[in-house]
């Protein structure tokens, strides 16, 4: 912490507002640490790739190769940044309950969100929950978003997903993903004939309306495929991340799952990985 914010804050003559301030900063502090341990791993991740032995990044760096060693394997993973940094905030859906109108929210959104909490805490990320409002209103000009949820259920959301290059949501008697580029239709299982226990999902980091920043969204054509999507993150989020970094990008993502239960059984890419800067 810089002196003159000790200093700061010990000047503070209300000890309630102190302890508020020194917690407040002192969290702030934490984070950076985290973010920083995280950033010196994706650095020498990245050097190594590039063909660097660890004993010419030490040299390079001025420390000692037993010191890239540690930093190496101590500290958050690099790939917990496709999720975030600090403090994610997830929104899921609320949803008109059928038979008394009160706003519910699906078990299949209340398991993605816990789910991907844990994954998020595995990397030394918080994370906080809330709700895309009835009617589909929501902020998405804010850093480290993530939205699960589809155009269906949100006009904000629909407008998102048509600034897409590559993939749009088509209302073809049910929903369904396009690939503009390869003509491909990916239609869910459930709405096929003969129908199967497969669905499709939307993985994608689009720009912010305001265009200062970026926002992980997804959503499955049906909740089964919003799992789906989950457990591929918990899989695969190193080999995503080696492919999109931080960077805007969307893909289709395949999940079979067990018809009783709607758990996600295999998730994988149906399309390219589409990273827009390439369009």
């Amino acid at each position: 912490m810089p002196p003159n914010d000790v200093e700061r804050i010990t000047a503070i003559d209300d000890p309630y507002q102190l302890l508020r301030v020194a917690t407040e900063r002192l969290n702030a502090a934490q984070q950076e640490v985290t973010e920083l341990s995280r950033l010196r791993r994706r650095v020498i991740q990245d050097l190594h790739a590039q063909g660097m032995s660890y004993a010419q990044i030490a040299k390079e760096a001025g420390l000692t190769r037993g010191r890239i060693h540690q930093i190496r394997h101590t500290g958050p993973a690099p790939e917990g940044t496709f999720l975030g940094t600090g403090t994610i905030t997830l929104a899921t859906p609320l949803k008109q309950e059928a038979t008394n109108a009160r706003p519910v929210v699906a078990m299949e959104d209340v398991t993605a969100a816990k789910r991907l909490e844990d994954l998020a805490r595995g990397f030394d990320l918080a994370m906080e929950l809330e709700h895309v409002a009835i009617g589909g209103e929501i902020n998405l000009n804010r850093p480290n978003l993530i939205v699960i949820c589809g155009p269906r259920l949100s006009p904000a959301m629909g407008a998102l997903y048509e600034s897409d290059p590559v993939l749009e949501w088509v209302k073809d008697g049910a929903w369904t993903l396009r690939d503009r580029r390869t003509g491909d239709i990916y239609r869910s299982g459930s709405d096929s004939e003969p129908s199967s226990n497969v669905d499709y999902a939307y993985l994608g980091r689009l720009a912010r309306p305001d265009g200062k920043g970026n926002l992980l969204v997804f959503t499955g054509i049906h909740p089964q495929g919003s799992l789906g999507v989950v457990q591929l993150l918990q899989t695969e989020i190193a080999t995503l991340w080696g492919q999109a970094g931080d960077r805007r990008f969307s893909t289709v993502v395949r999940v079979e799952y067990e018809l009783a239960t709607g758990e996600p059984v295999r998730s994988e890419l149906a399309s390219p990985l589409y990273r827009h800067e390439e369009e």
